[in-house]
């Protein structure tokens, strides 16, 4: 017990003067907000680069929305009373133990 207060102390005493030895001063100080002289003005867009490399006639572009049918056929989802009641059936026909322990003794 005696142990553990010291360790406590030695460690909380250590914490108190980490908190007071900074190097940061406690004196308030004005915020110095960057200046930046230059401002956006509208000029030329640069040319157009690939990140994928190669020339721009090795790609294709194009824009829209692709109609459902050419994703595929759709599986059709089983509802949840359907998935429910195959969830309880399988409860019901599911394997029960052999053996019941009950707890003895208080």
């Amino acid at each position: 017990m005696k142990t553990t207060l010291i360790v406590m102390f030695i460690l909380l005493a250590a914490a108190a003067f980490g908190q007071t030895a900074g190097s940061i001063s406690s004196q308030a100080q004005m915020v110095q907000v960057p200046d930046h002289p230059m401002h956006a003005s509208p000029h030329a867009m640069g040319q157009e680069q690939y990140i994928v490399g190669g020339a721009g006639s090795d790609y294709t572009v194009a824009q829209g929305e692709r109609p459902l049918w050419e994703f595929g056929p759709v599986a059709p989802q089983p509802s949840l009373g359907d998935v429910a009641r195959a969830y309880r059936k399988q409860k019901l026909t599911a394997k029960k133990a052999e053996i019941v322990f009950e707890k003895q003794g208080s």
